[in-house]
């Protein structure tokens, strides 16, 4: 395994950040705490999970066996950089009662302490916040922070889903306060099927120092050969992949992508990984595995290093905005 440091931090990361949101929904504990095991043992030491995983009238379950993994011992919290989410309704109902959502300082305090009861831990290297709260001034969450991080609950503080302006300004304010570190990572929706990243959100974290973890690299299944596996009576696209294929033009591009790694002989899915790898700013793709294969095949990406040709190959199926500001300004 290769790391990083997570943006301006002194904090070490894997190059692969295990993302745990089917633990429960789709993987048992057992399964899940076997993916755990295994990813520490390939050198992952970065997790990502949120406080709403788990959905629905499970919300939490997800961070609980996390917890129980932790309980386990063997120095496995010790060796996780294990970084969470807020800003969902938490609450029993699909109807929130005020302040069980969002970004007030009520609610900060809230959440860190429901989600250290279910990860069964005293502290959070990374607290992050799931989406931008338009109606909370950046002056309270940052006094909020500023109290939780003296508790020592939490240590650093990410984005995830935050256009760039809001980047900006949030460390803006942060800086204005004093003795505030700010954002030191943005968790946002970057593959090589959707680029938009590339317009404002990676300028400005790259700027601002904060590191890049793409979630969703695979774009649902799109980048990971899901044509070649309904044509050989595998797994077939649901959702937002199904969509999509059912697109003439996205279909034809999806299948140019797999010609083209059939051309060089690689295996779709790494190859999508490992193309984040080259991008300016990222700290490290979210890899979400259902089973231990599926993490052993993502693990496979990191040291798979790809040719000019290939990289510009990529570039002609799946062309990105091109650079900023000039993209967008003329």
């Amino acid at each position: 395994m290769k790391y990083t440091q997570l943006g301006r931090t002194g904090l070490k990361v894997s190059r692969l950040v295990l993302g745990t949101m089917n633990f429960g929904p789709q993987t048992d504990e057992a399964t899940s705490h076997t993916i755990m095991d295994a990813a520490l043992d390939a050198g992952i030491n970065f997790f990502d999970t949120a406080n709403v995983y788990g959905w629905g009238e499970n919300k939490g379950r997800t961070e609980e066996i996390i917890g129980n993994w932790f309980a386990q011992g063997g120095e496995r919290r010790d060796k996780v950089v294990l970084a969470t989410k807020m800003y969902a309704n938490m609450a029993d109902t699909d109807a929130a009662w005020p302040n069980h959502d969002k970004l007030s300082a009520l609610n900060i305090r809230r959440a860190v302490d429901a989600s250290l009861k279910r990860l069964r831990t005293d502290y959070i290297d990374v607290y992050q916040f799931h989406h931008v709260d338009r109606n909370t001034p950046f002056e309270e969450i940052w006094q909020a922070i500023d109290v939780l991080v003296q508790q020592g609950k939490i240590l650093y503080v990410g984005s995830s889903n935050f256009p760039g302006y809001k980047i900006a300004q949030a460390n803006e304010i942060a800086a204005r306060r004093g003795g505030t570190i700010g954002l030191v990572s943005e968790q946002c929706l970057y593959n090589l099927a959707e680029r938009r990243a590339e317009m404002e959100v990676i300028p400005a974290a790259q700027e601002y120092g904060l590191g890049v973890i793409p979630w969703s690299p695979l774009h649902g299944g799109l980048l990971g050969g899901v044509i070649k596996k309904e044509v050989e009576g595998g797994r077939r696209a649901s959702g937002r992949a199904a969509d999509t294929l059912a697109n003439p033009t996205s279909r034809a591009q999806i299948q140019a992508y797999e010609d083209l790694l059939e051309k060089h002989g690689l295996e779709p899915g790494e190859v999508a990984l490992a193309w984040l790898l080259t991008r300016p700013g990222v700290t490290g793709p979210i890899v979400g595995p259902r089973t231990a294969e599926q993490l052993a095949s993502a693990v496979r990406a990191v040291e798979l290093e790809l040719s000019e040709e290939l990289l510009a190959g990529l570039d002609e199926v799946f062309p990105g905005p091109g650079p900023s500001p000039e993209a967008f300004a003329w």
